[in-house]
């Protein structure tokens, strides 16, 4: 009970700068504007205490009383954005989560909700003086709460992980091709066809829609035989691959009454990689070198070395001096207690690797930052990779890392893929330094510029998977356009989850 008071300490200390300035300074960060700390100090107050209606009533009498600069209604069109983020992250009363219960809980006991409630586990927040929940709140509860998902099994049955299955079938097989090689192994040929639709009338008729779309990047072992085949519609900009977020542009005009689709089809080839690292393999740091000074250090506002990341990270290492090792430490850490669940969009979650802690659970972006936060507050360089995984019939955005070693160079590690389910420590550390074949990279870091520029502040400032769009009237949050992937396997293992 310490610990968590003290990682709900670390949150605290971040709502007591200001959560909504917070925020609002990634909008502004990832659409290049400055921002006017001078103005608005008391929303920061109101915002900290869920009191959104106050702060639109304030916002609506700013608009009234003189005319604004352009960074002033920038600012306040975020404080907009932010909160109607936050609303949609918190759609649910309190009633409608006892419906969601209802199927294993006849009977539910308020005590027992406010029990969920304060161990974080049912993750709900004072919105305008009325609890609200998180949309994912119920399904995370059974996550969880080992008690509740033990009930929810003697009413559902047991359910077999048909993605864990899949992959320790497919990563011995990779273990054993590699045979104690690191090249890329078992490739696999897919064509994919990505799909956006923007809502009808979510645009004037007539006015340039401009799309983001996920690309993947050229240059990797794991990656090859890039090519695009069709786009809709048929002009498209591919970015140049020193843009480590990588997308293809494109443009449509809206029409009226009518939905907006853009779509892209691509054949890409993946493959496995392996590296069978022992302690001994890895040599001591040049830490002088532009690689260690780079990936070892601070970048705020995610990777930041607050004094409980140091704490942690120091504790997880101790006296332990060999980089694999170190590695291995903090990931078997992040595994036995930080487990996977549904996650808050980034873009109302200030520190990250802050609320992961408080709240003792992230999905896989979340474990990622939290693993990149320990590792180089210990002197392990590493750096951030995603985009897709696309297991058969487990396509989904995806996140994960490399870690870089003296004399071997970068290595792909997934945290959230976990330590796998098996006797053999090879097969059971596979995803320490090991990814298997059904991965798309799209991106290299996070927060990057992409190409062409956007105006306006992004849905998602940290990563890019969905994909980005605008036109002239602002941005076009997530609420507002559905996206799809849809991969077929050209060649590829023959084993279906």
């Amino acid at each position: 009970m310490n610990k968590r008071r003290t990682f709900f300490k670390t949150f605290e200390t971040l709502k007591k700068i200001g959560l909504l300035s917070l925020l609002i300074s990634l909008f502004f960060i990832s659409c290049n504007q400055p921002q006017n700390s001078d103005y608005f100090k008391s929303i920061d107050v109101l915002a900290d205490h869920g009191e959104f209606l106050k702060i639109e009533h304030m916002i609506d009498s700013i608009r009234q009383i003189e005319p604004q600069n352009d960074t002033d209604l920038k600012k306040i069109d975020s404080i907009q954005d932010v909160i109607h983020r936050i609303r949609i992250n918190f759609p649910l009363y309190e009633i409608q989560i006892k419906e969601q219960l209802s199927r294993y809980y006849s009977q539910i006991d308020d005590s027992l909700i406010l029990q969920w409630e304060n161990s974080g586990k049912l993750e709900m927040r004072i919105i305008d003086g009325e609890k609200r929940f998180f949309n994912n709140a119920v399904s995370n509860l059974f996550r969880l709460d080992s008690l509740a998902a033990l009930h929810k099994e003697q009413i559902d049955g047991k359910q077999p992980d048909l993605l864990k299955l899949f992959c320790l079938t497919h990563t011995q097989k990779v273990i054993r091709e590699s045979k104690n090689n690191s090249d890329p192994v078992i490739p696999v040929n897919m064509i994919l066809t990505y799909t956006i639709k923007l809502k009808a009338n979510a645009v004037p008729d007539g006015e340039i829609i401009r799309c983001w779309m996920p690309f993947p990047r050229e240059g990797k072992a794991r990656q090859t035989a890039i090519k695009l085949i069709s786009s809709n519609p048929d002009s498209s900009i591919i970015a140049p691959e020193n843009y480590l977020q990588h997308s293809i542009y494109l443009e449509k005009k809206a029409k009226k009454d009518q939905l907006t689709e853009f779509r892209i089809k691509f054949s890409v080839q993946t493959a496995a990689q392996y590296f069978n690292l022992k302690p001994e393999d890895v040599k001591s740091y040049d830490t002088k070198s532009e690689i260690y000074r780079k990936y070892t250090s601070e970048r705020p506002p995610q990777l930041v070395f607050t004094p409980e990341i140091k704490k942690l990270g120091a504790q997880l290492v101790g006296n332990e001096t060999n980089p694999l090792r170190k590695v291995e430490k903090i990931y078997t850490w992040i595994n036995n207690s930080i487990p996977w669940a549904s996650a808050l969009e980034y873009s109302i979650t200030p520190n990250i690797p802050a609320y992961v802690l408080a709240n003792r659970h992230g999905d896989c972006g979340m474990q990622t930052l939290l693993f990149m936060s320990l590792a180089r507050s210990v002197g392990i360089p590493v750096k951030w990779q995603s985009g897709w995984m696309l297991h058969p019939d487990q396509v989904n955005l995806h996140d994960w890392c490399e870690v870089y070693y003296e004399g071997i160079g970068w290595v792909p590690l997934d945290q959230s893929f976990n330590l796998q389910d098996s006797p053999d420590q090879q097969l059971r550390e596979f995803y320490i330094h090991g990814i298997d074949a059904y991965r798309l990279i799209v991106n290299d870091d996070y927060s990057q510029i992409l190409y062409p520029a956007k105006k306006f502040a992004r849905s998602e400032p940290y990563d890019f998977q969905r994909g980005e769009l605008e036109w002239n009237g602002g941005n076009l949050y997530f609420d507002q356009w559905i996206w799809h992937m849809d991969v077929d396997y050209q060649i590829a293992e023959e084993i279906s989850i």
